[in-house]
């Protein structure tokens, strides 16, 4: 019944997808580029991550520019698994251990959301249709 109303078109949900979902992630790299790499490193070695200021800068430049590719339906694939990768890592690390509710659901929506990407590719409206 809804088909009805608003049709079928799979391609321009992949479309509102990524932009949701680069958004989300270029402004959470762009905040914590803005916070300071140092800021973000003492978080990182707080909770034993290593090289705490080398991942930082991985962490801020894949997000900021994992989010703008996504954006931009350009490198959509590598910068799926690679934002997927972070959240893997920031689920067991961080929010795991503070509950479903409050702590790893958002980073599990995330995470659902660039398996989507991952498997689904840009779609069409996108940089680069096919890669």
């Amino acid at each position: 019944m809804i088909k009805k109303y608003i049709g079928h078109n799979p391609e321009f949900g992949m479309f509102v997808l990524r932009i949701v979902v680069g958004l989300v992630f270029l402004v959470h790299g762009y905040s914590k580029f803005s916070a300071g790499s140092d800021t973000v490193a003492g978080m990182f070695a707080t909770i034993g991550i290593p090289a705490a200021m080398l991942m930082a800068w991985i962490v801020i430049l894949i997000e900021f520019f994992g989010g703008l590719a996504l954006i931009l339906g350009a490198g959509t694939r590598l910068a799926a698994l690679l934002l997927g990768i972070i959240m893997v890592v920031a689920i067991f690390t961080v929010k795991f251990k503070m509950g479903f509710a409050g702590g790893y659901e958002f980073d599990l929506v995330l995470l659902g959301a660039l398996v989507a990407l991952l498997l689904g590719g840009p779609g069409k409206n996108a940089l680069c249709e096919r890669e």
